[in-house]
């Protein structure tokens, strides 16, 4: 069973839960990360989630989104899940972490202490199938452009800090 990382907003740990009990009755605030994988182009690297996930299957969205275990910070979770789901790991730091809450599909809700970590790759992904049926490489521009138009093609959190990853970004260049 599959346990998340309650927190206050603080992000100070205060308890464990099951996963998918977590999201459901309007959601717990929990631990999460977000990487935004980047080719030297500037453009990032977007998943679409498998159908199969417990929310959200079929949208695009960052190159990797997930929860850490107990005892691991977000960066070694980052490394972790990079592997499982795009089947290669990089350079990776933490830029800024945030908080936010949105409604998904199946009933559940995303509240999440959510901490964004950027990396650095210049090949193809080996996606696990399991987790990621499509992947693409796209300039920031033109993801917010399409995000604008096709709001419900993409993730909520995606959507909700897309503008901040610009901001990021283009600080760090």
């Amino acid at each position: 069973m599959e346990q998340v990382i309650l927190v206050d907003h603080e992000d100070r740990q205060i308890g464990l839960e099951e996963k998918l009990k977590a999201h459901q009755n309007g959601g717990k605030l929990h631990r999460a990360f977000s990487i935004f994988v980047f080719n030297s182009k500037g453009e990032t690297m977007l998943q679409q989630r498998a159908q199969s996930k417990y929310h959200g299957g079929g949208l695009w969205s960052n190159t990797v989104c997930s929860h850490p275990r107990l005892g691991e910070t977000p960066l070694d979770a980052a490394h972790r899940r990079l592997q499982e789901e795009m089947g290669f790991d990089c350079d990776m730091r933490e830029v800024f972490a945030f908080e936010y809450e949105a409604k998904m599909d199946k009933g559940l809700t995303e509240h999440e202490y959510d901490h964004v970590i950027f990396g650095n790759y210049d090949h193809a992904p080996k996606p696990n199938p399991e987790e990621v049926q499509a992947w693409k490489w796209i300039g920031l521009d033109e993801l917010k452009g399409d995000i604008a138009k096709n709001p419900d093609s993409y993730t909520p959190w995606l959507r909700i800090v897309m503008d901040d990853i610009i901001k990021h970004y283009r600080q760090k260049k």
